[in-house]
């Protein structure tokens, strides 16, 4: 493609996501190409280059051309303004308007003008409200103050930089070792990483996919945090584990891996779709100790097991802060209502799942969350509705040392390089005995 092309594509793919404005870019994106098969790997990647960027700099970029005159940022202006700020000279971003048939359309005099504004502008601008520089909606500046207090800006640039590719190695068929030599023999040099015992990093986008090694169930594509919280389950051998909102399964993999192949699992969702994505994966893996439920209204499933599992996690839906680096789109697709329908969502899951528990097993709640609200606040209210559950010190052997003693963790790209999660250990109190009732008589004086 020329590069009046690629810019045209872009453009093309910025209307689509902004006709979608409920559906996630990568979503729209996948669509995208899928109807554009001529569009091939390098022209991909400069498109999809393109939008991004666009999306983690959407509320500046809007800023910028809402000052220079433009009514209305368009997915044209704003992907002629980010190329501008990009350091591309405002008479070369103005060629690539051409006419044509693959072409965007040569600028109409007012683009122009707004475009000739913004030379010898910088993206950032001290007169930017606080919001517009971080690329937050007003409403979700004080939440994130008080979760990151001083270092909020530092996190945020943390969450808005591209995210590394992670792998999790399958050890039922390979070592981390011969998965990293694997993946080398293929072009694809990967670094170990330093929190997952199981993890492999690449930088930038890799076809993985379409390696060996990934088709044959030996790496899987996980983020390091990701890998952590089925780390902090301690699953072992022999356990009966529920994963309640399993979803595409990633963390079922890890967990069947670390109990390897044994005991049961059971992998439970309320979306079919979802559940039958993850068959081809546990197929792919080698795994074979995975059931798998559908979750429906008036389902007596929950109710059959009620205190039988040695292990629950309740990966649960959340709003997704953690994974900006991954989501640029969604910091702005977001509203207040949205969170506080998950919020309610978030309390009526651990409720729900805290019931299948045990007496003296482990309830893991965890999000990829960055937020104090669906994570921290959600545990200390939960603790107030159960006071048969307390907070627990993980000591998962595959967890690296800071992490073994603590009952809740918080990850950031900032601080541990993966993206954001959180999670927290409760375990249910023992029942009991008959002998604990016992009151043991006074001894005579």
């Amino acid at each position: 493609m020329t590069p009046s092309a690629r810019l045209a594509a872009s453009i093309d793919l910025l209307t689509a996501m902004e006709a979608a404005p409920r559906k996630p870019a990568d979503a729209v994106a996948n669509s995208f190409f899928r109807e554009r098969r001529y569009i091939g790997g390098g022209d991909r990647r400069a498109v999809s280059g393109l939008v991004w960027d666009v999306m983690r700099e959407w509320r500046r970029l809007s800023w910028h051309l809402e000052q220079s005159g433009a009514e209305t940022p368009t997915p044209r202006t704003l992907a002629a303004a980010c190329l501008a700020f990009k350091g591309t000279p405002i008479r070369d971003v103005a060629s690539l308007f051409s006419d044509g048939r693959f072409a965007a359309g040569a600028l109409t005099f007012k683009e122009k003008n707004v475009l000739s504004a913004l030379a010898e502008k910088s993206l950032d601008d001290p007169r930017m409200p606080r919001a517009v520089k971080l690329e937050l909606p007003d409403w979700l500046l004080p939440k994130l103050e008080e979760t990151f207090g001083d270092t909020l800006e530092e996190e945020l640039a943390a969450l808005s930089e591209p995210a590394t590719l992670d792998l999790r190695v399958n050890i039922l068929r390979n070592s981390r070792q011969e998965a990293q030599k694997a993946l080398a023999r293929e072009g694809l040099h990967a670094t170990l990483t330093p929190l997952s015992p199981w993890g492999l990093r690449l930088n930038g986008r890799q076809p993985v996919t379409s390696t060996t090694p990934f088709k044959d169930g030996r790496v899987e594509i996980q983020d390091e945090g990701s890998q952590l919280v089925a780390a902090i389950l301690g699953a072992a051998p022999q356990m009966r584990i529920l994963d309640y909102c399993a979803g595409a399964g990633g963390k079922t993999l890890a967990l069947a891996m670390m109990m390897e192949n044994k005991g049961h699992i059971a992998a439970c969702d309320v979306a079919e779709k979802r559940l039958d994505g993850a068959v081809r994966r546990l197929r792919r893996a080698g795994v074979h100790n995975v059931e798998q439920h559908l979750l429906q209204a008036g389902d007596k499933w929950a109710k059959r097991r009620s205190a039988s599992f040695d292990r629950v996690l309740v990966d649960a839906p959340c709003s997704g802060t953690g994974t900006w680096r991954r989501n640029p789109d969604a910091r702005l697709r977001m509203t207040e209502q949205d969170l506080e329908e998950l919020l309610t969502k978030q309390a009526e899951i651990l409720d729900k799942a805290s019931t299948l528990v045990k007496p003296g097993g482990r309830l893991v709640y965890a999000t990829c969350s960055v937020l104090r609200a669906e994570n921290a606040d959600q545990v200390e209210a939960f603790l107030r509705r159960k006071p048969d559950f307390k907070l627990v010190a993980s000591d998962s052997s595959a967890l690296p040392e800071k992490l073994k003693e603590t009952s809740m963790f918080s990850l950031s790209p900032r601080q541990n390089g993966t993206d954001g999660f959180f999670a927290a250990v409760l375990t249910r109190a023992e029942e009991k005995t008959a002998s604990d009732e016992i009151d043991l008589p006074l001894s005579a004086e």
